[in-house]
């Protein structure tokens, strides 16, 4: 095993330096980026996964190898494998301010071909659908998503570069996920929600749920932002999730702080209703993963009650959310890592990649509205990749 920490990183310099077979996570506090696999986690479920990270990190620290990384990206669901490994090399260095570089050298991305699963009228149906079964009383809340697969060819070093700079206080990543002989395949991202982060004693995390399509006017962006924070249906949402990351956190923490009302948190395409949960750390064995995976997943990407919601999504989604909705981050051999939720995301591989985007759907949620949330996240990775043109405004 060899691990480097070598020279500073900053986004700028990360991303430029990118190369397909890399993993990168660039977070407000810091910027990691690492090429090569040491060793890798093979578990066969979520639940398999504390104690097989455990057992790997048992290893660095056996070897000597104290500065060792655990780098991974975990499904929605809790039955399928996990991508989780220790890199070969590694530059992990505090965030410091990017440059805004570009390579004018790149043209546009081409797009050849767009299919979408649902399509808009079938996802509206669904949405209807759970409205319904909301009414029927069989959860309050439920998470439906769509996925976009465009075919072209993309520059990930610049789409990463393009989302690291519009959205510096979010979570940007990319996961090699390529397997021997099948290309190159990666998990490309910018997410606005941390999951948890741990630094000594100190547990964070920031739910956010309850969301309205950011508007380029500033007035009209500012009447948004009030219509969200008076909005029951929207505050009821996040009520929710609030309270279920809550009560995970609990088990966990001596004291914990969950202000009473949300803010508003705004990235480029939206704003959410944002709620800054901390704690103070109990036990220090206890890793960012094992809390990060108790959390998992929050009601913001699933619903609530989550085994009847997490029931509906597979029944009536239909398609596999495979690394969407999960978490991706890092954690290090004193249990310190951050984790953010895999939202505003995409799977890109030589010729195509597919985006995925979805709404928390309750009592009382519109499904044009709904699509049209849907259509505003997506956004986020198709104006990365300069294709923001392959959807109307209602698609």
């Amino acid at each position: 095993m060899l691990f480097l920490q070598d020279s500073p990183l900053s986004p700028a310099h990360a991303t430029l330096d990118f190369q397909p077979g890399d993993t990168l996570f660039i977070s407000p506090r810091s910027a990691l980026m690492t090429r090569g696999i040491a060793a890798e986690i093979i578990a066969p479920d979520v639940a398999a996964l504390p104690a097989c990270a455990r057992s790997l990190m048992d290893q660095a620290r056996s070897m000597g190898c104290w500065n060792a990384i655990m780098m991974g990206a975990i499904p929605f669901s809790r039955t399928s494998p996990a991508r989780v490994f220790i890199p070969e090399n590694q530059r992990f260095m505090p965030t410091s301010t990017a440059a805004h570089a570009s390579d004018r050298r790149q043209k546009a991305t081409t797009c050849m071909g767009v299919s979408m699963n649902p399509t808009p009228a079938r996802y509206c149906q669904l949405v209807a659908d759970a409205v319904q079964a909301i009414e029927q009383g069989e959860f309050e809340k439920v998470v439906l998503s769509r996925s976009l697969t465009i075919e072209a060819e993309l520059n990930l070093s610049k789409v990463l570069q393009t989302l690291a700079r519009r959205n510096p206080q979010g979570y940007t990543f990319a996961v090699d996920l390529a397997t021997e002989g099948k290309g190159y395949r990666t998990l490309v991202g910018s997410s606005p929600e941390l999951l948890l982060s741990r630094r000594g004693h100190q547990v964070i995390s920031n739910p956010l749920a309850g969301s309205l399509p950011r508007s380029l006017n500033p007035a009209e962006n500012l009447r948004r932002n009030q219509r969200l924070l008076a909005s029951a249906k929207d505050r009821h949402e996040h009520a929710l999730v609030v309270n279920s990351v809550a009560d995970a956190l609990r088990p966990f923490c001596r004291h914990l702080h969950v202000p009473d009302t949300p803010s508003v948190l705004a990235t480029p395409s939206m704003l959410h209703l944002s709620t800054e949960i901390r704690g103070d750390l109990i036990d220090l064995n206890t890793s960012s993963l094992e809390i990060a995976l108790a959390l998992h997943p929050t009601p913001a990407v699933c619903g609530h009650a989550t085994s009847s919601a997490r029931q509906f999504i597979e029944q009536h989604e239909g398609f596999d959310r495979g690394l969407f909705t999960g978490l991706v981050g890092w954690c290090n051999l004193d249990g310190d890592g951050e984790w953010a939720v895999t939202i505003r995301c995409a799977e890109v591989g030589d010729r195509f990649a597919t985006l995925y985007a979805g709404a928390g759907i309750v009592a009382g949620s519109d499904p044009e509205l709904e699509l049209a949330e849907t259509t505003a996240k997506l956004r986020t990775m198709l104006g990365a990749m300069e294709l923001d043109r392959v959807l109307g405004p209602t698609a």
